[in-house]
């Protein structure tokens, strides 16, 4: 138990201190740029998703 503790101490002093980290604006900007292309990549499965949907549907019906 004694190990797992200085390890985890260990690993927070490592992100800490040896890990460079990207400086706060620029991560504010990234996570808006990731935010709007995942909302875009969505609408677009969605709308592909509806099409294929309505797609099979008419198809079923038209041999039924």
């Amino acid at each position: 138990m004694a190990g797992l503790i200085t390890y985890i101490k260990e690993s927070f002093g490592e992100l800490k201190n040896n890990v460079s980290w990207t400086p706060w604006p620029e991560a504010q900007k990234l996570a808006v740029i990731v935010a709007v292309f995942s909302i875009i990549f969505s609408l677009a499965i969605w709308g592909v998703d509806t099409v294929f949907s309505r797609a099979v549907k008419a198809y079923f019906e038209m041999i039924h």
